[in-house]
């Protein structure tokens, strides 16, 4: 029974692999499109990503694809605010960190691995500032930014506080604000010593969100979540 469920599987990925063939140029949809089993053989890199010339937005952590949604007006106010007082901060201070907002690419890298094709977490955080400017390139970031901060949707809740924690963690984002405009609430997580984040700090409405990163900066929850 084994052998012949062996050759079934040989033949799929045989089959799969011709198909591959017929399309050099043009990557086909992901893997969670074929089943378990196509995931368990293909884990897909930054090299794989460029080839999709589609219009959907994608992620990928450890090699596994993300589709990802549009953002609603709320979440797209909230991201505008926070940016705006990250960079009036910055500006105000005269510092050398940038902000970025989605879609931009962030490639993390493990144990040093910078091509593309080994490349396998590639993500597009809601806000990213990065003050290590050399991890800049025409492409976007190659490496961890300083600072991230992710607002969450019920489509996406449980990703960012699992999949994308662990991946932040695990590159070295000295910090890591998570935003929840349900509960008009942010908690934000600091790495420590040990390349783990701590608990998380929560703030709730009526207080101010501080940063480590960006010492000195607080925004009023209030201000942030107002009309919202």
């Amino acid at each position: 029974m084994e052998k012949k469920e062996g050759k079934k599987k040989e033949k799929k990925l045989k089959e799969y692999n011709e198909e591959k063939e017929k399309k050099p140029n043009v990557l086909e949809e992901p893997a969670v499109a074929y089943g378990s089993y196509f995931n368990d053989i293909k884990h897909y890199s930054y090299a794989d990503y460029l080839t999709w010339i589609d219009d959907k937005m994608r992620e990928i952590i450890n090699g596994v694809v993300k589709l990802m949604s549009s953002p609603s007006r709320k979440h797209a106010k909230i991201s505008s605010r926070i940016g705006y007082e990250m960079e009036t901060y910055i500006r105000r201070n005269k510092g050398k960190c940038e902000i970025y907002h989605a879609p931009f690419d962030v490639r993390l890298p493990r144990n040093g691995e910078i091509a593309d094709d080994k490349i396998y977490t590639v993500v597009q955080p809601d806000i990213c500032v990065v003050c290590d400017l050399s991890k800049l390139d025409e492409r976007g970031c190659l490496g961890a930014p300083d600072l991230v901060v992710e607002i969450q949707s019920p489509s996406t809740a449980i990703y960012d506080l699992t999949k994308k924690f662990s991946a932040y963690e695990s590159a070295g984002v000295r910090e890591y604000w998570v935003v929840f405009p349900g509960m008009n609430a942010v908690t934000v997580f600091h790495l420590l010593e040990n390349g783990k984040f701590d608990n998380g700090t929560p703030y709730e409405y009526d207080a101010k969100v501080a940063s480590q990163v960006l010492k000195g900066l607080e925004i009023k929850l209030k201000d942030l979540f107002h009309g919202l």
